[in-house]
C-alpha cells in the first residue's frame, strides 16, 4: 500500500511538471506526501490517481492544488533577532554601495518584502534599493503586490518590529480599514514582483543581498544545491545570503564558498 502511494505521488508530480511546468520533483518527499494527503481530503478524492486525473483536465483545479503544495506561512519581522542582526551587521556594509539590488526568493504573500522595505527606509537605503520579490505561486504574488494583511495579525507584527529594532511607531506604515491593514504603497515603489522557480529558472540579475528563508527546508539536497548555485552566481563579490533559522550552508557543496557573518542568524557572506 505504501509503495502504491509513493508511485502515485511520483506520477502526480511528473504529470504536473509535464502539463504545467511546475517542478516539484526534487522537493522533500515527506513534505510533498503530507500536502498531497491533505489535498485528498480537501478535494474529496479517494486516491491520488483520481486527484491526478482531475488536475490534468482542469487547470483551475491545479491552481487550487498549487495553493496546498506551496502553503504560504509567513509573518512580518519573523524571527526579530534576525532582522536586528541585518540592521546592525549587514546594513552598515550595504551603505557602502552606491545602489543596491536585493532578491527575496520565495517571497510568499509579501510579509518579508514589507519588513525589509521598512527596515531599509529607516536606515535611509530604500530609495537606492531595487528589490526583486519572486515566488512560484501567482496568487501569493498577487496578494504580496496588494500589501493588505489581516488586522488581527498586526499586533504580533508590531511586537516583532519593536524587537527587531524598529525606530518608529509601526502604525506609521499602514492604514487600518475594516479588518485589514493596508501598507503604505511607497514601500513597494522599488519592488518588482515576479514569477520565478528555484527548480527550473536561472539567475536574472547581480545582487548585493539575497534572502531565502524557510524555503529550502522543503527541498531535497539536490535542489538545495541548485538553489545555492543560483544564489552564488547572482551575488556580487562579498554579497550577503540570509537563510531561515532551520537552514544552513554547512552540508552543501557551496559551503566553502561562503563564510558566516552572523552564524546563529544564518547570515552568510560570499567569499
Amino acid at each position: 500500500m505504501e509503495r502504491n502511494t509513493d508511485i502515485e505521488i511520483r506520477l502526480l508530480i511528473d504529470a504536473i511538471y509535464l502539463k504545467y511546468s511546475y517542478d516539484f520533483r526534487d522537493y522533500s518527499g515527506a513534505s510533498i506526501k503530507r500536502r498531497v494527503q491533505h489535498a485528498l481530503s480537501q478535494f474529496e478524492c479517494k486516491t491520488i490517481s483520481a486527484l491526478q486525473e482531475r488536475v490534468l483536465h482542469d487547470p483551475g483545479m491545479f491552481m487550487q492544488l498549487l495553493q496546498l503544495l506551496t502553503i504560504p506561512v509567513s509573518e512580518m519581522f519573523r524571527d526579530p533577532s534576525h532582522f536586528l542582526a541585518i540592521r546592525e551587521e549587514v546594513v552598515p556594509l550595504l551603505k557602502t554601495y552606491p545602489s543596491i539590488k536585493i532578491w527575496i526568493a520565495g517571497c510568499s504573500t509579501g510579509e518579508e518584502v514589507y519588513s525589509l522595505a521598512i527596515l531599509l527606509r529607516e536606515e535611509g537605503l530604500l530609495d537606492r534599493t531595487l528589490i526583486y520579490a519572486t515566488d512560484i505561486n501567482p496568487r501569493s504574488l498577487e496578494k504580496a503586490k496588494q500589501g493588505i494583511f489581516s488586522l488581527e495579525n498586526v499586533r504580533a507584527y508590531t511586537q516583532n518590529y519593536q524587537r527587531a529594532g524598529g525606530r518608529r511607531s509601526f502604525a506609521d506604515y499602514y492604514t487600518a480599514a475594516y479588518d485589514y491593514a493596508m501598507f503604505d504603497k511607497t514601500l513597494r515603489e522599488n519592488v518588482t514582483f515576479a514569477d520565478h522557480s528555484l527548480a527550473t529558472d536561472s539567475v536574472f540579475s547581480e545582487t548585493q543581498l539575497i534572502s531565502c528563508r524557510n524555503v529550502l527546508i522543503y527541498f531535497n539536497k539536490k535542489l538545495q544545491d541548485r538553489a545555492f548555485g543560483l544564489f552564488h552566481e547572482s551575488l556580487c563579490h562579498r554579497g550577503f545570503l540570509v537563510l531561515g533559522s532551520k537552514e544552513t550552508l554547512d552540508f552543501s557543496s557551496f559551503g566553502k564558498q561562503f563564510e558566516p557573518l552572523v552564524k546563529q542568524e544564518r547570515i552568510y557572506r560570499k567569499l
